[in-house]
């Protein structure tokens, strides 16, 4: 190589691959965002409903973090083996999603008072699965019913 020798001309390829692997990054960090971004609010709900499937009334009240106004017995009332809810045997995530510009995640739960759920197959069982609404608020996993 002299000295009016252009310079070697580097393949394409290497441009290419940079490219497409940078695209290819965004893309999984994207995803992965859109997976894991209410699962602090999803597992709270977990716990909260295996609590509940267990039978533990008191870890499941202490779980749901309640203010003055609801008392153990209007807990009870709502998801004890008697109550609009209950008994709750098992139970379903079916959706997260957060309202814009809400301070809590909108956590959908099927309840069955059958072990496990049951599916859409056996409509004697299935009818008895209620479909509930649970906030997850962000900051301190508490749990409260929607507005």
């Amino acid at each position: 190589m002299t000295l009016l020798d252009p310079p070697p001309v580097k393949p394409q390829k290497s441009r290419a691959m940079a490219f497409t692997v940078a695209a290819v990054t965004l893309a999984a960090i994207v995803t992965l965002w859109f997976v894991f971004r209410y699962y602090p609010e999803k597992r709270a709900a977990e716990r909260f409903f295996d609590a509940l499937a267990a039978g533990n009334i008191n870890l499941a009240y202490q779980l749901w973090n309640p203010g003055p106004s609801y008392t153990m017995k209007d807990f009870v009332a709502d998801w004890g083996p008697e109550g609009y809810y209950g008994p709750v045997k098992s139970y379903e995530i079916l959706k997260t999603s957060s309202p814009h510009g809400a301070n809590a995640v909108d956590v959908r739960v099927a309840v069955s008072p059958f072990s496990p759920v049951p599916d859409a197959s056996d409509p004697e069982k299935s009818r008895k699965t209620k479909v509930v609404s649970v906030w997850v608020v962000m900051s301190d996993k508490s749990l409260s019913f929607p507005p």
